[in-house]
């Protein structure tokens, strides 16, 4: 069962405030286009015990993606190669060029009691799936009412 929240929610806005940074970064790209810096889409899904993020990085693999947690922030930063290079393939001329390139960097702000020992990342088919377990302590579950002893009798 697929649950949207409101903006209200926690993890909506911190997702909004999320979006400044890279909506400023994104406003000029620069002539160069082999230092181009872009921001990979991404997904944050909330579940009863973690928190899961997709980011789609197609054409890029394992070891041009740097994963690292701090402070209650994931950051994804790494870089995906250009299909050509023209200090490589000598002089090119280039009819479109409209498949994204560069470094990438994406910043998470996560809520408190997350355990950052047992994170996990997986990348398969484009998309890394990061999953970040909730502390035990953040976890809601049931607590159970006991029955009491035969209560004493208030005196007046």
């Amino acid at each position: 069962m697929l649950t949207t929240r409101s903006l209200n929610s926690t993890l909506d806005r911190m997702m909004s405030l999320n979006r400044v940074p890279d909506q400023a970064m994104s406003g000029s790209w620069p002539a160069d286009t082999t230092n181009r810096v872009w921001a990979p889409a991404l997904d944050v899904v909330e579940k009863r015990d973690a928190y899961v993020i997709v980011a789609e990085l197609p054409g890029v693999n394992r070891s041009q993606v740097d994963l690292s947690f701090e402070q209650n922030v994931l950051i994804i930063h790494g870089e995906k190669n250009s299909s050509f290079d023209a200090s490589k393939d000598g002089e090119l001329r280039v009819y479109a060029a409209e498949r994204v390139s560069g470094t990438f960097e994406r910043a998470i702000r996560l809520p408190e009691f997350v355990d950052s020992e047992t994170i996990s990342a997986e990348l398969r088919d484009g998309l890394l799936t990061v999953t970040i377990p909730k502390a035990t302590a953040a976890q809601p579950r049931r607590i159970e009412i006991k029955q009491a002893p035969h209560a004493p009798e208030l005196s007046a």
